[in-house]
């Protein structure tokens, strides 16, 4: 590994030489106010975007007894209004209409905050943001309304898995450690319970705020400017941030004491499917961050190849997936945990799983350490390190924070990514914990019904608990399996080549470089970023893939089980940094390859031999199959707004099946029937292909060949090819206009207490004059929306207007997920909304509208800031067949052009509530807290230019199409 380069800081500023990537152009320094906030400048003139994240010391951890969830509703709390800027979400209205975005979270130890804005907007959005962390108001009115909020996102975790396990594993800890707590908040820690003591909530969360101290932040700033104009704003807008001298929350030592060690938890989820976690506490490796000891094992315990305890259980048929690692939210404590998926038959073998795993952690301590795994590592880290793409800045700001305060100024911006000090000891004694003695076992699975004996408070999880001693343990080591393990041979796909390739032509558009009856190769070099790096995308179109529920499920088995095969073969491809996927499509499937370009030939070449050899394993159909029964099962566990917009799928797409439909098909597939489905499925396939990177032309064409030559001409190859009047495309319905459409319906699960729905408003097919004025409208409304539906009437934590586009059709959406308010009366106020907001749009100022066309045309010319923006943007072009690579450019010049009036009256024709050519439709799923108002829903007769959906499929035959902008294969022609 080539050694990191430094970058000079700038005069003014304590000398820091900061170890950056090689790739990185950017100009950082460190400053320090007088009082004692550390900051870090970021100048790039390349962006686009500025952006910036605060990180405060202060997380749930500080909560107050008895206070759960103080932390997380200050962080709410703040965006409100301050006293510069007293208009209440005068924060997020600024930043949304000028091209942005901004969020907050809460972790245990430290709050963050993070924005992005259009550069020329950032000072005024910096000193908005700035006034969090001065003088924020935090109204009695604005108190009482936002508790409300922090109900709503704990009631939408409520029957959330992930949440459940999380607080099940804190529940069984130490109850005197702050790891013990609930975090998030409810209307019963933050109302009622307070209340209950004599407490005014609003006078503690004021006296909360007091832990907001300026020695106790970090920030970054990231702009385009120099780095002496971003040090004077930052100079003038957070030097009043007041330092009272706060000492940060340090943990009490580790959470679990020996009661909560040696523990198996059988716990009961809402979801289908068998989940395991072996947890260990740990000595956090942050404190030996250049020594990387959890990077070692994780990368060996978690290994996917051959001889590794995943390759083992999964040909077994007892595991679908495999993750180890190291996790943490405090620099005190750390656990290491192995997680899975089991499958029936693993359900029935978790003492054998859990026995290999232990007989694994045994051979790595017999076989010691290894300086070659280890220097590996450093190799690939090192290449990763030097050759980043880079990313938006509001992921670069709110990724770097938390390195400031716990890591030397120098090593800000590499953190923990380089570990170099080969310390065979230091990884022994992490092993050392990842003992029997210490071990915590999470099981989770439905067949625990009947059985568990206890409660978890906070989510009501119900669980039991078992005492596994290590002489249990030994017995289950004795007993399991006795297949071969052994370490990963040393990685074959390390790139060796990262030179660049010459481009003699320099190509601004894609343009077809290779055109066959078979396939299409579209071609872009990369000009832009010098990366030794390339997309591959084959698109696999066939026409059988979707004609019926029976062929969808077929050709869904048959992409996972290509996954499934490659999996242990493109495991160490993963690591090395070259990237594949392959996954279903509306009309077929699709390979995509990104990464390193040294070695990608070496991968395509096994992914083409696998589809061209495909075979039907029996055993490996039969795990798949039981896991996707189950996924398509969890279709009734998902959020109801999820469940809203798929109905709303259902509705508009010409070639969409309901889950129900799929999962019978898929209950009656075996493997004989799923074999004897391919070749019939494969006989029509056209390849549609797009390579763009560090590639030249030549190779571009000797790889299209290669695609075909192993697709279509391989011995035994059940593809053929398919003729252009074969090509399939998906079409969307056309509502009508004046009319809207109810489509009403009891969510699939009654427990879960949220309601929802989807207001869809259809507008246009692709044009680029009505593209501008509906993301016009979506921009100057989206905030309004969010203000008044959720900051004001606070119907729910999920609440948003936006735009949605099927396959071209554009159109608006708003969802609002409620616990408090049914679906009729959420989109009674969705309408009111547009009512009242109709007198916003018609007297709107010629200085609002020039500033948000403004804000539009400065987020459409935003550069792309890596390959893979560029390429999906491209391949996004061709794949729905609207080939307008010059997009931006046309949009731009129209909007420089656009008047007020015509926007106005694009409103009128469409937008507002009795417009001529408004055409909705509104999905509504009833929770069982809503079950009255859905009988009484159904019940009432159908107002005036309303028509209720009864039958979505006779809806839709009903209705017209619009036409396909896919001219089918070979269609290269520029509109």
């Amino acid at each position: 590994m080539a050694a990191a380069v430094a970058a000079p800081a700038a005069a003014g500023s304590r000398d820091v030489e900061f170890i950056r990537a090689r790739s990185d152009k950017r100009e950082y320094r460190r400053v320090v106010l007088p009082n004692a906030l550390e900051i870090l400048l970021i100048s790039d003139p390349d962006t686009d975007k500025a952006a910036a994240c605060m990180e405060v010391e202060v997380g749930s951890f500080s909560d107050p007894e008895g206070l759960e969830g103080l932390a997380h509703f200050l962080e709410h709390m703040l965006f409100y209004a301050s006293e510069k800027y007293p208009g209440e979400d005068e924060y997020k209205k600024y930043i949304t209409e000028h091209g942005g975005s901004c969020n907050a979270y809460t972790s245990s130890e430290t709050t963050n905050f993070y924005f992005d804005v259009n550069v020329d907007n950032f000072e005024e959005a910096l000193d908005r943001f700035a006034q969090f962390f001065i003088k924020p108001l935090m109204s009695q009115d604005a108190v009482l309304r936002e508790i409300k909020a922090v109900d709503s996102e704990h009631k939408k975790n409520l029957l959330s898995d992930g949440w459940r396990m999380y607080q099940l594993q804190k529940h069984l800890a130490s109850k005197d450690h702050p790891y013990h707590k609930f975090s998030t908040g409810s209307l019963e820690t933050l109302e009622i319970k307070p209340k209950g003591r004599g407490l005014d909530i609003r006078h503690e969360l004021l006296k909360f705020y007091e832990n907001y101290s300026a020695n106790l932040m970090h920030l970054v700033v990231y702009g385009k400017e120099s780095l002496d104009c971003i040090q004077g704003l930052v100079d003038r807008l957070f030097s009043d941030i007041k330092n009272t001298d706060q000492r940060s929350f340090k943990c009490p030592s580790h959470p679990l004491s020996e009661e909560h060690l040696q523990l198996l938890v059988k716990a009961l989820p809402i979801e289908e499917g068998d989940y395991l976690r072996i947890i260990w506490p740990i000595t956090p490796s942050i404190q030996f961050y250049k020594e990387g000891p959890c990077h070692y094992l994780s990368h060996l315990i978690g290994h996917e190849g051959e001889g590794s305890i995943f390759h083992i259980i999964k040909e077994l048929g007892w595991a679908m997936n495999l993750m180890a690692g190291e996790s943490t939210d405090s620099t005190e404590y750390s656990f290491f945990s192995i997680s899975m998926r089991l499958t029936d038959a693993g359900h029935e073998h978790v003492e054998d799983i859990v026995g290999l795993i232990f007989k694994y952690l045994v051979l790595l301590k017999e076989d010691g350490v290894h300086e070659w795994i280890f220097n590996e590592l450093v190799a690939i880290n090192g290449t990763e390190f030097h050759y980043q793409d880079k990313i938006d800045p509001i992921s670069y700001v709110t990724g770097t924070v938390s390195s400031m305060r716990l890591f030397p100024p120098e090593e800000w911006l590499v953190g923990s990514a380089l570990p170099s000090k080969y310390a065979p000891q230091r990884i022994m004694m992490i092993l050392d914990q990842l003992s029997p003695e210490r071990v915590r076992i999470f099981w989770e699975s439905k067949k625990f019904e009947g059985s568990t004996t206890s409660a978890e408070p906070w989510y009501n999880t119900s669980y039991s608990v078992e005492n596994v001693i290590p002489s249990v343990i030994q017995q289950w080591i004795q007993k399991a399996p006795t297949e071969k393990l052994h370490l990963p041979e040393p990685n074959m796909f390390i790139p060796k080549d990262l030179a660049l390739k010459e481009v003699n032509e320099k190509v601004t558009f894609p343009k077809v470089l290779r055109k066959t009856p078979l396939s299409q190769l579209w071609y872009k070099p990369d000009l832009l970023f010098s990366t030794p790096k390339v997309h591959v995308i084959i698109d696999f179109h066939c026409p059988l893939s979707s004609h019926s529920p029976e062929a969808y499920v077929s050709t869904d088995l048959f992409v996972d089980l290509l996954v499934d095969y490659l999996n242990a073969y493109a495991f160490d491809a993963q690591i090395a940094g070259l990237y594949y996927s392959i996954y279903l499509t509306s009309a077929g499937f699709q390979v995509s390859l990104g990464g390193y370009n040294d070695k990608m030939r070496v991968l395509l070449n096994a992914i083409l031999k696998q589809i061209a050899n495909f075979e039907v394993k029996p055993n490996r159909f039969s795990a798949l199959k039981e896991t996707t029964v189950k996924d398509y099962q969890n279709f009734n566990f998902r959020q109801p707004h999820s469940q809203a917009s798929f109905y709303v799928s259902l509705i508009l797409e010409d070639k969409k099946w309901p889950v129900p439909e799929k999962l019978e098909a898929l209950s009656k597939l075996e493997s004989d029937s799923l074999a004897k489905f391919l070749p019939n499925l494969l006989s029509k396939t056209f390849l549609e292909c797009y390579i763009q990177g560090n590639i030249e032309p030549s190779e571009a064409k000797s790889i299209a060949q290669e695609i075909e030559d192993t697709i279509f001409n391989t011995p035994n190859t059940m593809f053929k090819s398919m003729s252009p009047s074969q090509y399939l495309t998906e079409r969307v319905i056309m509502l009508e206009n004046e009319l809207k459409c109810y489509y009403q319906i009891e969510g699939l699960n009654q427990k879960n207490e949220n309601s929802s729905v989807i207001q869809y408003i259809q507008v246009h097919q692709d044009d680029a004059s009505s593209n501008i004025k509906l993301q016009l409208f979506s921009l100057i409304a989206s905030q309004p929306a969010f203000n008044q539906l959720r900051t004001v009437e606070q119907l729910g934590y999920i609440t948003r207007l936006s735009l949605r586009s099927d396959y071209g059709v554009w159109a608006l959406q708003v969802v609002i997920q409620s616990t408090v308010k049914d679906p009729s009366y959420l989109d009674a106020r969705v309408d009111e909304f547009f009512k009242m907001f109709e007198s916003k749009i018609h007297e709107l100022s010629d200085k609002d509208f020039k500033r948000n066309v403004k804000s539009l045309i400065d987020s459409k010319l935003e550069k792309f800031k890596n390959l893979w923006e560029e390429s999906h943007f491209y391949w996004g072009e061709i794949d729905a067949g609207t080939l307008k690579f010059d997009r931006v450019e046309s949009e731009v010049a129209l909007l420089r052009e656009l008047k007020k009036e015509e926007f106005i009256a694009f409103f009128d024709q469409y937008i507002k509530l009795d417009a001529p050519q408004r055409r909705t439709v509104s999905v509504q799923v009833f929770s069982g807290n809503h079950s009255a108002e859905f009988k009484k829903a159904v019940a009432e007769a159908d107002p005036p230019k309303t028509y209720r959906i009864t039958d979505i499929f006779g809806f839709k035959r009903s209705r017209p199409l619009y036409s396909s902008l896919k001219g089918g294969p070979g269609r290269i022609t520029m509109d």
